[in-house]
């Protein structure tokens, strides 16, 4: 698993992933993970774009994370999901609790609006 770091027009963060966020995955980008997101007071969003695997881990490092910018007064975005990764985001209600935007212009526009 790897992660990248940039930032979004009008500011806001954006964590690319790439890799399996499985539980290998997230032991191995947990804590730059939250770092990167919960270490800056402003908005993210979290590009899921390269992300070929989710498992239950990393829904659970997602909402924790969600929670926690939530706490704190800003929002979190997923984006960018493939087929694989939406179905399980979808099965798991997680787009529920947690904008899920098809692509990093509508996750950059969310943020800013």
């Amino acid at each position: 698993m790897e992660m990248s770091v940039e930032e979004l027009a009008g500011g806001a963060l954006c964590v690319a992933l790439q890799g399996r966020l499985d539980t290998v995955g997230v032991d191995q980008v947990e804590a730059k993970f939250k770092d990167a997101v919960l270490g800056t007071d402003r908005d993210a969003a979290i590009d899921l774009g390269a992300v070929s695997f989710l498992a239950s881990m990393g829904v659970r490092l997602i909402i924790a994370t969600a929670r926690a910018q939530k706490a704190r007064g800003r929002n979190l975005v997923l984006f960018g999901a493939k087929a694989q990764v939406q179905s399980t985001l979808q099965m798991v209600a997680l787009d529920q609790i947690i904008p899920v935007l098809p692509d990093r212009e509508q996750a950059t526009a969310r943020l800013a609006g």
